[in-house]
């Protein structure tokens, strides 16, 4: 008798992605009849990349947005954190209405309030109505994200066109910071600042044309909104987030530090209840019953937490220490731009489905790993030859794990969670970004006080500010790469997990 391989074995059950509700003899997969597929992916890949490309658009503009609305440091760092916290607090509740409103109908308004908040965030006469406005716009992202990952997977059956479409859609998602700080700079140097928010406002009137000429809708379902899990989710969320910056700030036993962990924990906890006897939750703890798709999940978050950290210190290195302007800037992050994109193609068009996807992810990250611990050796004296390695390293990276990373996340969730399931892989990037940039600031902050006592006396100010900061960042790279190990620890876990499963189903065909 004939005993398969371990490798040959796919121990996740086949679901059927046919409604309950479809005759049968309608296909499982139906493409939107009112236009081309092609077309369609377009759509989804330019209203995702404008939603990724707004977590980093603004980073080389901070300082001019200082100057023009008086922000002070600290509020300073909310202009990305309202972003952040509105997009992932709010993804699981856009991804809701998805299922409940339909997916085109909740891309166009999350489209239309995006473009919205962009228009007033350029506006802007006050810090206060440009973090409202950033926080608008967190909003709409979370309506535009889930629903674009959704309709990617209902229009691409699995198997090698889905795994094609993802690595477009994976490029994008990944790219589109780096892409944003390119774009970043070319608009407050050539332009201003306010053109960093303005962009968005054609890009979203083209979406909302195409999206209501090409898109069809799809079936609506019934129930609730869960509000109560949203809420509690939203909050415990920021919560974590402020407790992690006022440690920086003031020190991890500060009153204020420890009340917003005790808050943020308790209503995690609350979050996780409500989810569990909801009628309708906003996030089915079903979904974290498959232990590879959990891991994915996971190590989803650890990745992109240990990513965002390298934006933003490196591009602070890079004006601070290098001297360079925001638009060289901007340029100096086309490397792993480039590599980004070239590797999740390769990944996505030949990679997986030559090597399998656990292995593309172990490699992937091991060579992320690799970038990062590079970067934890920059000097005051380095120079741009130092970056340029890490970057290209990190992107190739990160470009080809995050293919079989999103791909593990979508695998086998039912229709009737597509939304919910879709609304998680981003809601863990969001989550990674938020949390990750949180704790490496603090990193950052305890490393850079701890270098201060080293600075020889006598040394300009100019200098030794430069010196504390490579100290603090040399740190903090290395605490990032900690994050890479343990995203690989995750992924290896996932690995054994999928052997022993498969193990078993060769035992039971053994016997």
């Amino acid at each position: 008798m004939t005993v398969r391989t371990p490798e040959r074995l796919n121990p996740v059950p086949h679901v059927s992605h046919q409604p309950a509700h479809q005759p049968a003899h309608q296909p499982a997969h139906r493409r939107p009849s009112r236009g081309r597929p092609g077309v369609v992916l377009a759509v989804i890949l330019v209203a995702q990349l404008m939603v990724m490309l707004d977590m980093s658009i603004v980073n080389v503009a901070l300082p001019q947005m200082r100057g023009a609305l008086g922000f002070s440091t600290s509020g300073l760092s909310w202009v990305l954190n309202a972003y952040s916290l509105a997009f992932g607090g709010l993804l699981l509740l856009g991804a809701r209405a998805g299922d409940l409103l339909g997916r085109r109908r909740s891309f166009l308004v999350g489209v239309a309030v995006f473009s919205l908040a962009s228009l007033a965030g350029g506006l802007a006469t006050s810090s206060g109505v440009l973090l409202a406005a950033r926080a608008v716009q967190g909003a709409g992202g979370a309506l535009i994200a889930p629903a674009t990952l959704a309709l990617l997977s209902s229009m691409f059956p699995e198997g090698r066109e889905r795994t094609r479409s993802l690595g477009l859609y994976t490029a994008v998602s990944v790219g589109g910071a780096s892409v944003g700080l390119v774009a970043g700079g070319i608009l407050t140097e050539w332009a201003s600042w306010r053109w960093v928010m303005f962009v968005n406002v054609p890009i979203g009137l083209a979406l909302v044309l195409a999206a209501a000429i090409f898109l069809d809708e799809t079936p609506r379902q019934r129930g609730r909104f869960d509000l109560a899990g949203a809420a509690s989710s939203t909050i415990g969320m920021t919560a974590l987030v402020y407790g992690f910056v006022t440690a920086a700030a003031h020190g991890w036993e500060a009153p204020e530090t420890l009340a917003a962990f005790v808050v943020g924990v308790l209503l995690m906890a609350l979050f996780v209840t409500v989810e569990a006897f909801a009628e309708a939750p906003i996030t089915p703890l079903v979904l974290f019953a498959d232990p590879r798709r959990s891991g994915a999940y996971v190590a989803r978050m650890l990745l992109v937490a240990a990513m965002t950290g390298m934006f933003f210190f490196l591009t602070q290195f890079m004006q601070g220490v290098l001297g360079y302007s925001p638009l060289a800037t901007g340029f100096g992050f086309l490397p792993i731009t480039l590599s980004l994109f070239l590797s999740s193609q390769a990944s996505a068009r030949v990679l997986v489905e030559r090597y399998g996807d656990r292995l593309v992810m172990a490699a992937g990250i091991t060579t992320s790993l690799l970038g990062m611990l590079w970067l934890s050796r920059l000097a005051q004296d380095s120079g741009y030859l130092a970056v340029l390695g890490p970057l290209v390293l990190v992107g190739l990276g990160n470009g080809s794990a995050m293919v079989p990373l999103t791909g593990s996340a979508l695998q086998g969730v039912e229709p009737r969670h597509a939304g919910a399931g879709s609304g998680l892989v981003n809601v863990m990037q969001q989550v990674g970004a938020s949390l990750g940039l949180a704790v490496l600031v603090t990193v950052f902050g305890s490393a850079s006080r701890g270098a201060r006592s080293d600075v020889p006396v006598g040394t300009g100010a100019h200098d030794a500010a430069r010196q504390v900061f490579v100290a603090g960042a040399e740190t903090t790279f290395l605490v990032a790469a900690g994050l890479l190990a343990l995203t690989l620890a995750v992924v290896l876990a996932l690995v054994r997990t999928r052997l022993r499963v498969a193990g078993s189903s060769v035992a039971a065909v053994t016997e």
